[in-house]
């Protein structure tokens, strides 16, 4: 077989791999997303948490004080 052929040859097999390469997984769509996360809106008591919780703070600082001195 020639060169020139075999070179023929080639170009052609080249050419139809590529288009059996293209035409391969175009019918599949993308899975389906996944449901999003649950939201937990905390906008609203973000201040009465931060207040609470310096309270109870406060309440166990000084409760705890008042111990500390008595033991000594």
């Amino acid at each position: 077989m020639r060169l020139q052929n075999k070179l023929k040859l080639a170009s052609i097999l080249f050419l139809l791999v590529s288009f059996v390469c293209a035409a391969q997984g175009l019918d599949n769509p993308p899975p389906p997303m996944p449901p999003p996360p649950p939201g937990l809106p905390i906008d609203g008591q973000v201040i009465f948490l931060l207040a609470l919780g310096l309270i109870f703070g406060a309440y166990y600082r000084i409760k705890y004080s008042k111990q500390k001195k008595a033991v000594y």
